[in-house]
């Protein structure tokens, strides 16, 4: 047998060991990874399947790190799936939302007062909050500037800012839903 006959022997035996240890590996952690999948998805039994395949394809890329001296393959088949599932989320997060044409106009004329009701709401929210963590929250978000640019604006550490605004979207949150108690 010639040089290139044994690399082709060697490569041919390592393509099958690789498939036996894949399908071992898809026999064994296949179903617990489903369910997990589903319940990450929210049911989306297609979306789970996906992100399962996708999390095999990934353990058969590294089938040579995939070993019990290197800690648990359920557990990094379970971190894939999680971080696919992740990954996915943050991706229909930054797209932007689609609108259907038909429905165009129906959006177009919503209910006029609902838009005072709400500035109504947030001037109320706004009023009870205290002075600091209400120029927080308007110059980060009406404002739309940077927790760092507020910092500099207000004459505070950029740690201060995030703390005021996470009291004061807190006090907001809780003025609204005790709002939204009293109107129902």
């Amino acid at each position: 047998m010639g040089m290139a006959e044994q690399v082709q022997s060697k490569r041919h035996s390592s393509a099958l060991e690789s498939d036996s240890r894949l399908r071992e590996l898809m026999d064994t952690y296949q179903q617990p990874l489903l369910r997990y999948a589903q319940r990450l998805t929210d049911g989306d039994t297609g979306r789970a399947e996906d992100v399962v395949q996708e999390a095999f394809l990934r353990a058969w890329r590294h089938l040579d790190q995939l070993t019990a001296d290197r800690g648990s393959v359920l557990g990094w088949l379970r971190r894939v799936v999680h971080n696919l599932v992740m990954d996915g989320y943050r991706m229909k997060k930054a797209r932007p939302t689609e609108v259907d044409i038909e429905n165009a106009a129906e959006v177009a004329t919503a209910d006029p007062m609902a838009g005072v009701v709400d500035s109504l709401l947030v001037e109320q929210v706004l009023g009870g909050l205290w002075p600091e963590h209400r120029a927080a929250l308007v110059e980060t978000y009406l404002n739309g500037r940077t927790a760092v640019e507020v910092s500099a604006t207000l004459g505070v550490p950029v740690g201060t800012v995030k703390s005021r605004l996470h009291y004061a979207l807190r006090a907001a949150r809780k003025a609204t839903e005790s709002h939204l108690l009293c109107a129902a």
